[in-house]
Protein backbone atom coordinates (compact mmCIF):
# COMPACT_ATOMS: atom_id res chain seq x y z
CA UNK A 1 0.00 0.00 0.00
CA UNK A 2 3.01 2.13 0.49
CA UNK A 3 4.78 1.48 -2.18
CA UNK A 4 1.55 2.17 -3.95
CA UNK A 5 1.41 5.62 -2.53
CA UNK A 6 5.08 5.99 -3.22
CA UNK A 7 4.98 5.42 -6.65
CA UNK A 8 1.85 7.24 -7.37
CA UNK A 9 3.34 10.79 -5.48
CA UNK A 10 6.61 9.54 -8.03
CA UNK A 11 4.41 9.90 -11.07
CA UNK A 12 3.40 13.23 -10.02
CA UNK A 13 5.96 14.92 -9.46
CA UNK A 14 7.89 13.87 -13.01
CA UNK A 15 4.52 15.17 -14.71
CA UNK A 16 4.87 18.43 -12.79
CA UNK A 17 8.64 18.65 -13.29
CA UNK A 18 8.01 18.16 -17.36
CA UNK A 19 5.11 20.72 -17.07
CA UNK A 20 7.45 23.12 -15.83
CA UNK A 21 10.32 22.26 -18.05
CA UNK A 22 7.54 22.78 -20.86
CA UNK A 23 6.52 26.01 -19.48
CA UNK A 24 10.25 27.32 -19.08
CA UNK A 25 11.18 26.38 -22.93
CA UNK A 26 7.81 27.40 -23.94
CA UNK A 27 8.33 31.06 -23.16
CA UNK A 28 12.15 30.95 -23.90
CA UNK A 29 10.28 30.07 -27.79
CA UNK A 30 7.97 32.90 -26.78
CA UNK A 31 11.03 35.65 -25.83
CA UNK A 32 12.88 34.70 -28.68
CA UNK A 33 10.01 34.47 -30.99
CA UNK A 34 8.88 37.79 -30.27
CA UNK A 35 12.17 39.55 -30.72
CA UNK A 36 12.61 38.36 -34.40
CA UNK A 37 9.06 39.24 -35.04
CA UNK A 38 10.00 42.51 -34.25
CA UNK A 39 12.78 43.04 -36.22
CA UNK A 40 11.21 41.76 -38.78
CA UNK A 41 8.29 43.97 -38.18
CA UNK A 42 10.74 47.03 -37.98
CA UNK A 43 12.56 46.18 -41.41
CA UNK A 44 9.29 45.98 -42.95
CA UNK A 45 8.38 49.13 -41.62
CA UNK A 46 11.26 51.04 -42.85
CA UNK A 47 10.74 48.98 -46.60
CA UNK A 48 7.06 50.12 -46.51
CA UNK A 49 8.12 53.56 -46.25
CA UNK A 50 10.03 53.59 -49.18
CA UNK A 51 7.91 52.05 -51.44
CA UNK A 52 4.86 54.68 -50.22
CA UNK A 53 7.02 57.56 -50.35
CA UNK A 54 8.12 56.79 -53.97
CA UNK A 55 4.40 55.49 -54.67
CA UNK A 56 2.75 59.05 -53.82
CA UNK A 57 5.22 60.86 -55.43
CA UNK A 58 4.16 58.80 -58.78
CA UNK A 59 0.74 59.85 -57.89
CA UNK A 60 1.10 63.48 -56.99
CA UNK A 61 3.45 63.78 -60.34
CA UNK A 62 0.41 62.90 -62.26
CA UNK A 63 -1.93 64.54 -60.99
CA UNK A 64 -0.43 67.59 -61.15
CA UNK A 65 0.43 67.10 -65.17
CA UNK A 66 -3.76 66.30 -65.53
CA UNK A 67 -3.03 62.91 -65.80
CA UNK A 68 -6.22 61.67 -63.77
CA UNK A 69 -6.43 57.90 -64.87
CA UNK A 70 -2.64 57.12 -64.05
CA UNK A 71 -2.88 59.60 -60.97
CA UNK A 72 -6.02 57.04 -59.72
CA UNK A 73 -3.85 53.94 -60.13
CA UNK A 74 -0.85 55.05 -57.73
CA UNK A 75 -3.50 56.86 -55.36
CA UNK A 76 -4.48 53.03 -55.28
CA UNK A 77 -1.52 51.59 -54.71
CA UNK A 78 -0.35 54.15 -52.21
CA UNK A 79 -3.87 53.22 -50.25
CA UNK A 80 -3.17 49.47 -50.48
CA UNK A 81 0.61 49.56 -49.02
CA UNK A 82 -0.82 51.82 -45.94
CA UNK A 83 -1.90 50.19 -42.66
CA UNK A 84 -3.81 53.14 -41.10
CA UNK A 85 -4.48 50.94 -37.91
CA UNK A 86 -1.00 50.65 -36.90
CA UNK A 87 1.34 53.49 -39.19
CA UNK A 88 0.75 55.95 -41.82
CA UNK A 89 -2.52 57.40 -41.29
CA UNK A 90 -1.79 60.84 -43.46
CA UNK A 91 -0.93 58.87 -46.35
CA UNK A 92 -4.05 56.71 -46.16
CA UNK A 93 -6.00 59.27 -45.61
CA UNK A 94 -4.75 61.84 -48.04
CA UNK A 95 -4.78 59.10 -50.86
CA UNK A 96 -8.41 58.54 -50.20
CA UNK A 97 -9.02 62.26 -50.79
CA UNK A 98 -7.02 62.36 -53.95
CA UNK A 99 -8.77 59.29 -55.34
CA UNK A 100 -11.86 61.22 -54.19
CA UNK A 101 -11.14 64.07 -56.23
CA UNK A 102 -10.77 62.62 -59.36
CA UNK A 103 -14.23 59.87 -59.11
CA UNK A 104 -15.95 63.62 -58.72
CA UNK A 105 -14.24 65.16 -62.15
CA UNK A 106 -15.88 61.70 -63.33
CA UNK A 107 -19.21 62.39 -61.80
CA UNK A 108 -18.35 58.42 -59.75
CA UNK A 109 -20.39 60.43 -56.44
CA UNK A 110 -21.84 57.19 -55.47
CA UNK A 111 -18.20 55.72 -55.61
CA UNK A 112 -16.57 58.75 -53.57
CA UNK A 113 -18.46 58.59 -50.61
CA UNK A 114 -18.30 55.16 -49.96
CA UNK A 115 -14.28 55.82 -50.80
CA UNK A 116 -14.46 58.57 -48.08
CA UNK A 117 -15.72 56.71 -45.57
CA UNK A 118 -13.61 54.07 -45.49
CA UNK A 119 -11.14 56.65 -44.47
CA UNK A 120 -13.34 58.61 -41.60
CA UNK A 121 -12.53 56.41 -38.84
CA UNK A 122 -8.53 57.38 -39.07
CA UNK A 123 -8.94 61.21 -39.15
CA UNK A 124 -8.33 61.88 -35.45
CA UNK A 125 -5.10 59.71 -36.37
CA UNK A 126 -3.94 62.14 -38.73
CA UNK A 127 -1.07 64.20 -37.83
CA UNK A 128 -2.00 67.29 -39.85
CA UNK A 129 -5.43 68.92 -40.12
CA UNK A 130 -5.62 69.56 -43.81
CA UNK A 131 -6.76 65.81 -44.26
CA UNK A 132 -9.65 65.88 -41.66
CA UNK A 133 -10.56 69.36 -43.53
CA UNK A 134 -10.17 67.94 -47.03
CA UNK A 135 -12.19 65.12 -46.09
CA UNK A 136 -15.29 66.82 -44.78
CA UNK A 137 -14.64 69.34 -47.99
CA UNK A 138 -14.83 66.67 -50.71
CA UNK A 139 -18.20 64.85 -48.44
CA UNK A 140 -19.71 68.30 -49.12
CA UNK A 141 -18.90 68.63 -52.58
CA UNK A 142 -20.04 65.04 -53.19
CA UNK A 143 -23.60 66.09 -51.10
CA UNK A 144 -23.88 69.08 -53.53
CA UNK A 145 -23.02 66.94 -56.68
CA UNK A 146 -26.20 64.72 -55.98
CA UNK A 147 -28.32 67.79 -55.18
CA UNK A 148 -27.99 67.41 -51.04
CA UNK A 149 -27.21 71.09 -50.18
CA UNK A 150 -28.40 70.69 -46.48
CA UNK A 151 -26.09 68.03 -45.65
CA UNK A 152 -23.18 69.63 -48.01
CA UNK A 153 -23.58 72.84 -45.44
CA UNK A 154 -23.34 70.52 -42.70
CA UNK A 155 -19.74 68.86 -43.94
CA UNK A 156 -19.00 71.87 -44.80
CA UNK A 157 -19.37 73.40 -41.31
CA UNK A 158 -17.54 70.46 -39.70
CA UNK A 159 -14.40 71.38 -42.30
CA UNK A 160 -14.78 74.80 -40.26
CA UNK A 161 -14.21 73.52 -37.08
CA UNK A 162 -11.01 72.05 -37.95
CA UNK A 163 -9.58 74.50 -40.05
CA UNK A 164 -6.71 76.25 -38.28
CA UNK A 165 -5.56 79.02 -40.80
CA UNK A 166 -7.66 81.95 -41.91
CA UNK A 167 -6.85 81.60 -45.33
CA UNK A 168 -8.74 78.07 -45.01
CA UNK A 169 -11.66 79.39 -43.32
CA UNK A 170 -12.44 82.18 -45.44
CA UNK A 171 -12.15 79.68 -48.27
CA UNK A 172 -14.85 77.16 -46.60
CA UNK A 173 -17.11 80.09 -45.27
CA UNK A 174 -17.24 81.37 -48.93
CA UNK A 175 -18.30 77.70 -50.29
CA UNK A 176 -21.18 77.97 -47.10
CA UNK A 177 -21.97 80.88 -48.94
CA UNK A 178 -22.42 79.02 -52.27
CA UNK A 179 -24.19 76.75 -50.79
CA UNK A 180 -26.63 79.20 -49.94
CA UNK A 181 -26.86 80.63 -52.81
CA UNK A 182 -27.87 77.22 -54.94
CA UNK A 183 -30.71 77.18 -51.72
CA UNK A 184 -31.93 80.93 -52.76
CA UNK A 185 -30.76 82.49 -50.05
CA UNK A 186 -29.21 85.15 -51.04
CA UNK A 187 -29.64 87.57 -48.09
CA UNK A 188 -27.34 84.84 -45.76
CA UNK A 189 -24.98 84.52 -48.16
CA UNK A 190 -24.26 87.90 -48.02
CA UNK A 191 -24.38 87.70 -44.39
CA UNK A 192 -21.19 85.56 -44.53
CA UNK A 193 -19.44 87.19 -47.84
CA UNK A 194 -20.11 91.16 -46.85
CA UNK A 195 -17.20 90.52 -44.01
CA UNK A 196 -14.60 89.12 -45.77
CA UNK A 197 -15.31 89.42 -49.68
CA UNK A 198 -12.64 92.46 -49.90
CA UNK A 199 -9.89 91.36 -47.11
CA UNK A 200 -6.66 90.34 -48.88
CA UNK A 201 -6.69 86.80 -46.83
CA UNK A 202 -3.39 85.29 -48.09
CA UNK A 203 -2.67 81.70 -48.26
CA UNK A 204 0.66 80.98 -46.98
CA UNK A 205 1.44 77.83 -48.27
CA UNK A 206 0.30 78.37 -52.23
CA UNK A 207 0.30 82.13 -52.48
CA UNK A 208 -1.16 82.35 -56.22
CA UNK A 209 -4.68 81.48 -54.26
CA UNK A 210 -4.81 84.66 -52.55
CA UNK A 211 -6.33 86.97 -55.30
CA UNK A 212 -8.20 83.59 -56.61
CA UNK A 213 -10.10 83.21 -53.62
CA UNK A 214 -10.30 87.30 -53.20
CA UNK A 215 -11.77 87.00 -56.60
CA UNK A 216 -14.21 83.97 -56.13
CA UNK A 217 -15.55 86.27 -53.39
CA UNK A 218 -16.50 89.12 -54.99
CA UNK A 219 -17.73 87.26 -58.02
CA UNK A 220 -19.89 85.45 -55.42
CA UNK A 221 -21.00 88.57 -53.58
CA UNK A 222 -21.83 90.54 -56.59
CA UNK A 223 -24.20 87.34 -57.99
CA UNK A 224 -26.08 87.90 -54.68
CA UNK A 225 -26.79 91.23 -55.28
CA UNK A 226 -27.81 90.99 -59.12
CA UNK A 227 -30.73 88.23 -57.74
CA UNK A 228 -31.37 90.17 -54.37
CA UNK A 229 -32.60 92.98 -56.85
CA UNK A 230 -32.35 96.85 -55.61
CA UNK A 231 -28.17 96.42 -55.77
CA UNK A 232 -27.38 97.54 -59.46
CA UNK A 233 -24.48 99.62 -58.11
CA UNK A 234 -23.30 97.26 -55.47
CA UNK A 235 -23.41 94.13 -57.84
CA UNK A 236 -21.70 95.85 -60.66
CA UNK A 237 -18.92 97.18 -58.16
CA UNK A 238 -18.43 93.85 -56.86
CA UNK A 239 -18.03 92.15 -61.00
CA UNK A 240 -15.68 94.54 -61.85
CA UNK A 241 -13.40 94.41 -59.12
CA UNK A 242 -13.30 90.50 -59.28
CA UNK A 243 -12.41 91.57 -62.97
CA UNK A 244 -9.74 93.46 -62.29
CA UNK A 245 -8.35 90.46 -59.79
CA UNK A 246 -8.80 88.07 -62.31
CA UNK A 247 -6.91 90.06 -65.16
CA UNK A 248 -4.07 90.33 -62.66
CA UNK A 249 -3.64 86.46 -62.37
CA UNK A 250 -3.17 85.77 -66.44
CA UNK A 251 -5.46 82.49 -65.87
CA UNK A 252 -8.46 82.76 -69.12
CA UNK A 253 -9.92 79.97 -66.57
CA UNK A 254 -11.23 82.00 -64.05
CA UNK A 255 -11.75 85.12 -66.45
CA UNK A 256 -15.15 83.10 -67.74
CA UNK A 257 -17.25 83.63 -64.92
CA UNK A 258 -16.13 87.12 -64.13
CA UNK A 259 -17.12 88.04 -67.82
CA UNK A 260 -20.37 86.08 -68.28
CA UNK A 261 -21.52 87.62 -65.19
CA UNK A 262 -21.14 91.14 -66.68
CA UNK A 263 -23.16 89.41 -69.82
CA UNK A 264 -25.74 88.76 -67.53
CA UNK A 265 -25.81 91.83 -65.52
CA UNK A 266 -26.08 93.91 -68.95
CA UNK A 267 -28.93 91.48 -70.53
CA UNK A 268 -30.65 91.80 -67.18
CA UNK A 269 -29.90 96.10 -67.85
CA UNK A 270 -30.79 96.11 -71.06
CA UNK A 271 -27.29 96.80 -72.60
CA UNK A 272 -27.16 94.89 -75.92
CA UNK A 273 -23.45 96.75 -77.06
CA UNK A 274 -21.68 95.13 -73.63
CA UNK A 275 -24.15 92.00 -73.10
CA UNK A 276 -22.52 91.01 -76.49
CA UNK A 277 -18.70 92.07 -76.11
CA UNK A 278 -18.72 90.46 -72.45
CA UNK A 279 -20.51 87.26 -73.92
CA UNK A 280 -17.21 87.27 -76.92
CA UNK A 281 -14.59 87.73 -74.12
CA UNK A 282 -16.08 85.18 -72.26
CA UNK A 283 -16.29 82.72 -74.92
CA UNK A 284 -12.87 83.15 -76.35
CA UNK A 285 -11.33 82.65 -72.44
CA UNK A 286 -13.02 79.29 -72.68
CA UNK A 287 -11.78 78.56 -75.97
CA UNK A 288 -7.81 79.79 -74.70
CA UNK A 289 -8.61 77.80 -71.62
CA UNK A 290 -9.06 74.59 -73.47
CA UNK A 291 -12.39 74.40 -71.22
CA UNK A 292 -15.14 72.36 -74.08
CA UNK A 293 -17.94 72.55 -71.21
CA UNK A 294 -17.61 76.19 -70.68
CA UNK A 295 -16.68 77.21 -74.31
CA UNK A 296 -20.38 75.44 -75.19
CA UNK A 297 -22.06 77.80 -72.30
CA UNK A 298 -20.61 81.05 -73.44
CA UNK A 299 -21.23 79.89 -77.37
CA UNK A 300 -24.85 79.83 -76.23
CA UNK A 301 -24.68 83.31 -74.49
CA UNK A 302 -23.47 84.21 -77.81
CA UNK A 303 -25.58 83.24 -79.76
CA UNK A 304 -28.49 85.40 -77.91
CA UNK A 305 -26.23 88.36 -77.78
CA UNK A 306 -25.49 88.33 -81.23
CA UNK A 307 -27.22 89.25 -84.46
CA UNK A 308 -29.26 86.67 -86.52
CA UNK A 309 -26.80 86.29 -89.36
CA UNK A 310 -23.77 85.45 -86.94
CA UNK A 311 -26.30 83.74 -84.25
CA UNK A 312 -26.71 81.20 -87.23
CA UNK A 313 -22.94 80.38 -87.57
CA UNK A 314 -22.32 80.58 -83.72
CA UNK A 315 -25.57 77.58 -83.63
CA UNK A 316 -23.92 75.03 -86.13
CA UNK A 317 -20.17 74.97 -84.18
CA UNK A 318 -22.94 74.85 -80.94
CA UNK A 319 -24.14 71.88 -82.12
CA UNK A 320 -21.32 69.72 -83.30
CA UNK A 321 -19.41 71.03 -79.74
CA UNK A 322 -21.93 69.00 -78.13
CA UNK A 323 -21.76 65.94 -80.68
CA UNK A 324 -18.33 66.06 -80.02
CA UNK A 325 -18.11 66.40 -76.01
CA UNK A 326 -20.84 63.96 -75.62
CA UNK A 327 -18.48 61.30 -77.38
CA UNK A 328 -15.38 62.10 -75.53
CA UNK A 329 -17.24 61.76 -72.21
CA UNK A 330 -18.00 58.50 -72.94
CA UNK A 331 -14.87 57.46 -73.89
CA UNK A 332 -13.39 59.11 -70.69
CA UNK A 333 -15.76 57.60 -68.53
CA UNK A 334 -15.13 53.92 -70.29
CA UNK A 335 -11.05 54.49 -70.06
CA UNK A 336 -11.48 55.41 -66.22
CA UNK A 337 -14.17 52.63 -65.58
CA UNK A 338 -10.95 49.92 -67.06
CA UNK A 339 -8.67 51.84 -64.26
CA UNK A 340 -10.68 50.76 -61.66
CA UNK A 341 -11.43 47.80 -62.70
CA UNK A 342 -7.54 47.43 -63.20
CA UNK A 343 -6.94 49.14 -59.55
CA UNK A 344 -9.18 46.25 -58.07
CA UNK A 345 -7.93 43.16 -59.35
CA UNK A 346 -4.12 44.48 -58.52
CA UNK A 347 -6.01 44.77 -54.87
CA UNK A 348 -6.40 41.43 -55.18
CA UNK A 349 -3.36 40.08 -56.41
CA UNK A 350 -1.18 42.43 -53.53
CA UNK A 351 -3.66 41.00 -50.94
CA UNK A 352 -2.46 37.39 -52.54
CA UNK A 353 1.05 38.82 -52.80
CA UNK A 354 1.36 39.72 -48.72
CA UNK A 355 -0.42 36.17 -47.68
CA UNK A 356 2.12 34.15 -49.45
CA UNK A 357 4.49 36.28 -48.13
CA UNK A 358 3.35 36.11 -44.78
CA UNK A 359 3.46 32.21 -45.35
CA UNK A 360 7.29 31.36 -46.39
CA UNK A 361 8.20 34.12 -43.28
CA UNK A 362 6.60 31.96 -41.07
CA UNK A 363 7.96 29.24 -42.47
CA UNK A 364 11.81 30.67 -42.01
CA UNK A 365 11.17 31.61 -38.51
CA UNK A 366 9.78 28.12 -37.59
CA UNK A 367 12.83 26.92 -39.22
CA UNK A 368 15.51 29.45 -37.13
CA UNK A 369 13.05 28.66 -33.85
CA UNK A 370 13.27 24.76 -33.94
CA UNK A 371 17.81 25.18 -33.66
CA UNK A 372 17.14 26.85 -30.18
CA UNK A 373 14.14 24.35 -28.69
CA UNK A 374 14.66 20.71 -28.31
CA UNK A 375 12.84 18.47 -30.68
CA UNK A 376 11.65 16.67 -28.11
CA UNK A 377 9.62 19.02 -26.35
CA UNK A 378 8.73 20.42 -29.28
CA UNK A 379 7.41 16.96 -30.77
CA UNK A 380 5.13 16.38 -27.10
CA UNK A 381 3.87 20.23 -27.38
CA UNK A 382 2.67 19.47 -31.03
CA UNK A 383 0.99 16.43 -30.33
CA UNK A 384 -0.79 17.83 -27.17
CA UNK A 385 -1.92 20.62 -29.73
CA UNK A 386 -2.95 18.36 -32.33
CA UNK A 387 -4.73 16.71 -29.93
CA UNK A 388 -6.57 19.65 -28.71
CA UNK A 389 -6.81 20.93 -31.92
CA UNK A 390 -8.15 17.30 -33.37
CA UNK A 391 -10.82 17.43 -30.11
CA UNK A 392 -12.13 21.03 -30.91
CA UNK A 393 -12.63 20.49 -34.71
CA UNK A 394 -14.54 17.18 -33.85
CA UNK A 395 -16.54 18.33 -31.57
CA UNK A 396 -17.25 21.73 -33.64
CA UNK A 397 -17.72 20.29 -36.68
CA UNK A 398 -20.61 17.76 -35.11
CA UNK A 399 -21.97 20.91 -33.33
CA UNK A 400 -21.73 22.15 -36.84
CA UNK A 401 -23.48 19.33 -38.49
CA UNK A 402 -25.71 19.01 -35.90
CA UNK A 403 -26.79 22.81 -36.54
CA UNK A 404 -26.96 22.36 -39.88
CA UNK A 405 -29.10 19.34 -40.21
CA UNK A 406 -31.26 20.80 -37.86
CA UNK A 407 -31.78 24.29 -40.08
CA UNK A 408 -32.15 21.57 -42.93
CA UNK A 409 -34.85 20.02 -41.26
CA UNK A 410 -36.50 23.01 -40.78
CA UNK A 411 -36.46 24.53 -44.40
CA UNK A 412 -37.43 21.27 -45.44
CA UNK A 413 -40.72 21.35 -43.10
CA UNK A 414 -41.37 24.80 -44.08
CA UNK A 415 -40.87 23.85 -47.98
CA UNK A 416 -44.02 21.57 -47.11
CA UNK A 417 -45.77 23.01 -45.53
CA UNK A 418 -45.65 26.14 -47.92
CA UNK A 419 -45.54 24.01 -50.84
CA UNK A 420 -47.45 20.74 -50.88
CA UNK A 421 -50.62 22.43 -51.52
CA UNK A 422 -50.05 23.90 -54.04
CA UNK A 423 -47.55 21.07 -56.39
CA UNK A 424 -51.06 19.22 -55.44
CA UNK A 425 -53.03 21.62 -56.84
CA UNK A 426 -50.90 22.21 -60.16
CA UNK A 427 -50.23 18.36 -60.30
CA UNK A 428 -54.15 17.92 -60.41
CA UNK A 429 -54.52 21.04 -62.69
CA UNK A 430 -51.85 19.31 -65.33
CA UNK A 431 -54.03 15.91 -65.27
CA UNK A 432 -57.53 17.58 -65.49
CA UNK A 433 -56.73 20.72 -68.23
CA UNK A 434 -55.39 20.94 -71.42
CA UNK A 435 -52.34 22.74 -71.31
CA UNK A 436 -52.49 23.47 -74.98
CA UNK A 437 -55.62 26.21 -74.23
CA UNK A 438 -53.98 29.69 -74.09
CA UNK A 439 -55.85 29.97 -70.42
CA UNK A 440 -54.96 27.03 -68.86
CA UNK A 441 -51.17 27.59 -69.87
CA UNK A 442 -51.42 31.42 -68.00
CA UNK A 443 -52.54 29.68 -64.75
CA UNK A 444 -50.62 26.97 -65.51
CA UNK A 445 -47.53 29.77 -65.06
CA UNK A 446 -49.34 31.70 -62.85
CA UNK A 447 -49.46 28.34 -60.33
CA UNK A 448 -45.87 27.97 -61.23
CA UNK A 449 -44.76 31.67 -60.69
CA UNK A 450 -46.77 31.40 -56.86
CA UNK A 451 -44.13 28.75 -56.15
CA UNK A 452 -41.27 30.48 -57.17
CA UNK A 453 -42.16 33.28 -55.14
CA UNK A 454 -42.62 31.12 -52.53
CA UNK A 455 -39.37 29.15 -52.46
CA UNK A 456 -37.19 32.59 -53.33
CA UNK A 457 -38.60 34.67 -50.09
CA UNK A 458 -37.82 31.49 -48.15
CA UNK A 459 -34.70 31.54 -49.55
CA UNK A 460 -34.58 34.63 -48.58
CA UNK A 461 -35.32 34.84 -45.26
CA UNK A 462 -32.03 32.23 -44.64
CA UNK A 463 -29.97 34.18 -46.46
CA UNK A 464 -26.81 35.46 -44.53
CA UNK A 465 -27.05 39.13 -43.81
CA UNK A 466 -24.57 41.71 -43.98
CA UNK A 467 -23.89 44.09 -40.89
CA UNK A 468 -21.22 46.14 -42.37
CA UNK A 469 -21.47 49.45 -43.42
CA UNK A 470 -23.62 48.33 -46.40
CA UNK A 471 -26.22 46.94 -43.55
CA UNK A 472 -28.48 50.14 -44.60
CA UNK A 473 -28.68 49.29 -48.29
CA UNK A 474 -29.20 45.54 -48.18
CA UNK A 475 -32.17 46.42 -45.43
CA UNK A 476 -33.88 49.05 -48.13
CA UNK A 477 -33.33 46.79 -50.49
CA UNK A 478 -35.28 43.71 -48.53
CA UNK A 479 -37.82 46.09 -47.60
CA UNK A 480 -37.86 47.52 -51.17
CA UNK A 481 -38.30 43.53 -52.56
CA UNK A 482 -41.66 43.50 -51.10
CA UNK A 483 -43.45 45.92 -53.25
CA UNK A 484 -45.46 45.23 -56.29
CA UNK A 485 -48.37 46.13 -58.58
CA UNK A 486 -50.79 45.51 -55.41
CA UNK A 487 -48.44 47.08 -52.58
CA UNK A 488 -46.74 49.92 -52.00
CA UNK A 489 -44.25 50.55 -49.34
CA UNK A 490 -42.88 54.22 -48.15
CA UNK A 491 -39.44 54.21 -46.19
CA UNK A 492 -38.62 57.48 -43.70
CA UNK A 493 -35.86 58.15 -41.26
CA UNK A 494 -33.74 54.68 -42.46
CA UNK A 495 -30.71 57.24 -42.77
CA UNK A 496 -31.86 59.39 -39.85
CA UNK A 497 -28.94 57.39 -37.83
CA UNK A 498 -25.91 55.97 -37.99
CA UNK A 499 -26.08 52.45 -38.09
CA UNK A 500 -22.28 51.64 -37.66
CA UNK A 501 -23.27 52.26 -33.51
CA UNK A 502 -25.67 49.74 -33.51
CA UNK A 503 -24.62 46.03 -32.43
CA UNK A 504 -24.25 43.33 -35.16
CA UNK A 505 -26.72 41.03 -33.36
CA UNK A 506 -29.19 44.16 -33.09
CA UNK A 507 -29.02 44.72 -36.55
CA UNK A 508 -29.54 40.80 -37.64
CA UNK A 509 -32.54 41.10 -35.25
CA UNK A 510 -34.16 44.06 -36.66
CA UNK A 511 -33.58 42.61 -39.88
CA UNK A 512 -35.49 39.40 -39.57
CA UNK A 513 -38.12 41.31 -37.57
CA UNK A 514 -39.30 43.03 -40.24
CA UNK A 515 -38.80 40.81 -42.68
CA UNK A 516 -40.92 38.60 -40.47
CA UNK A 517 -43.62 41.19 -39.84
CA UNK A 518 -43.83 42.11 -44.09
CA UNK A 519 -44.43 38.34 -44.53
CA UNK A 520 -47.17 37.81 -42.32
CA UNK A 521 -49.17 41.01 -43.17
CA UNK A 522 -49.01 40.18 -46.99
CA UNK A 523 -50.78 36.86 -46.28
CA UNK A 524 -52.95 37.76 -43.19
CA UNK A 525 -54.09 42.02 -44.08
CA UNK A 526 -53.37 42.25 -47.67
CA UNK A 527 -52.65 46.11 -47.40
CA UNK A 528 -52.38 48.36 -50.65
CA UNK A 529 -50.33 50.70 -48.71
CA UNK A 530 -47.46 50.30 -46.14
CA UNK A 531 -44.91 52.28 -44.19
CA UNK A 532 -42.01 51.75 -41.87
CA UNK A 533 -40.47 54.53 -39.79
CA UNK A 534 -36.69 54.80 -38.47
CA UNK A 535 -36.53 57.49 -35.48
CA UNK A 536 -34.10 57.56 -32.57
CA UNK A 537 -35.62 58.58 -29.32
CA UNK A 538 -32.49 59.28 -26.96
CA UNK A 539 -30.99 56.17 -26.59
CA UNK A 540 -33.38 53.91 -28.02
CA UNK A 541 -34.34 53.20 -31.28
CA UNK A 542 -38.22 53.44 -32.33
CA UNK A 543 -39.27 51.25 -35.45
CA UNK A 544 -42.97 51.57 -36.42
CA UNK A 545 -44.78 49.53 -39.24
CA UNK A 546 -48.53 50.77 -40.34
CA UNK A 547 -50.40 49.87 -42.94
CA UNK A 548 -53.84 50.01 -44.43
CA UNK A 549 -54.82 46.78 -44.57
CA UNK A 550 -58.69 46.04 -42.75
CA UNK A 551 -59.02 42.16 -42.58
CA UNK A 552 -56.69 41.84 -39.50
CA UNK A 553 -59.63 42.63 -36.65
CA UNK A 554 -61.05 39.25 -37.87
CA UNK A 555 -57.83 37.50 -37.70
CA UNK A 556 -56.11 38.96 -34.01
CA UNK A 557 -55.64 34.91 -32.63
CA UNK A 558 -53.70 33.85 -36.09
CA UNK A 559 -51.68 37.48 -35.81
CA UNK A 560 -50.57 37.07 -32.11
CA UNK A 561 -49.74 33.50 -32.70
CA UNK A 562 -47.76 34.05 -35.75
CA UNK A 563 -45.82 37.03 -34.34
CA UNK A 564 -45.47 35.35 -31.05
CA UNK A 565 -41.73 34.22 -32.89
CA UNK A 566 -41.22 38.09 -33.48
CA UNK A 567 -41.83 39.34 -29.92
CA UNK A 568 -39.19 36.61 -28.77
CA UNK A 569 -36.68 37.85 -31.32
CA UNK A 570 -37.43 41.52 -29.61
CA UNK A 571 -37.02 40.20 -26.18
CA UNK A 572 -33.39 38.63 -27.29
CA UNK A 573 -32.14 42.62 -28.08
CA UNK A 574 -33.84 43.43 -24.40
CA UNK A 575 -36.47 45.40 -26.85
CA UNK A 576 -40.46 45.99 -26.18
CA UNK A 577 -42.96 44.74 -28.89
CA UNK A 578 -46.55 47.23 -29.51
CA UNK A 579 -49.29 46.50 -31.72
CA UNK A 580 -52.70 47.65 -32.36
CA UNK A 581 -55.19 45.57 -34.01
CA UNK A 582 -58.20 47.86 -33.42
CA UNK A 583 -57.43 50.65 -35.71
CA UNK A 584 -59.73 52.68 -37.55
CA UNK A 585 -57.03 52.93 -40.28
CA UNK A 586 -55.39 49.79 -40.57
CA UNK A 587 -53.17 47.97 -38.54
CA UNK A 588 -50.02 49.01 -36.69
CA UNK A 589 -46.90 47.50 -34.88
CA UNK A 590 -44.09 48.83 -33.59
CA UNK A 591 -41.25 47.93 -31.73
CA UNK A 592 -38.73 49.80 -29.62
CA UNK A 593 -35.20 49.13 -28.38
CA UNK A 594 -31.70 50.54 -27.06
CA UNK A 595 -28.17 51.31 -28.92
Amino acid sequence: MINNSFRYFQKKIILFCLLIICLILATLYFVKYSETQKQQKNHLKADRSIKIKKTLEKANAFFNSGKYDSAYFYFNKTQLLCEPKEDYPDEYVGSLNSIVEILQRYGNYYEAETTLIKGFPYLDKTTNIKHAVNAYTFMAFNYYYTNDNEKAIFYHKKALKKAVSTFRKSRIISEIAFMYMQQGKFQEAVDLLEPIARLKIEDKITPSNTDILRSGKLYNLGLCYFYLGNHKKEALDCFNESLEIGLTLNNDYELIGNYYALYQYYKKYNNPALKKINAEKAYICAKKAKSVANEITMLGALIEADNAENSKNHSKIYLRMVDSLTVSRKKAKNQFADIIYNSQKDKDENLELKNLKAENELKLQRQKNRSTISYVVISFALIVSLFIIYFVTSKGKKEKDEAIFKNEMRISEKLQFELEKDIDKIVLFTENYDLEKEKNKEKFLSHLNNIYLKTRNISRENSEIVTDENFEKALKEMISGYTNQNLNIIINGLHSFSWSKIDRVKKITVFRVLQEIFDQMKTLNNPSLASITFKKEKKNILITYTDNGNEISSKHGILEKRLQNVENRIKTIKGTLNFDTQSENGFKISFKFSI
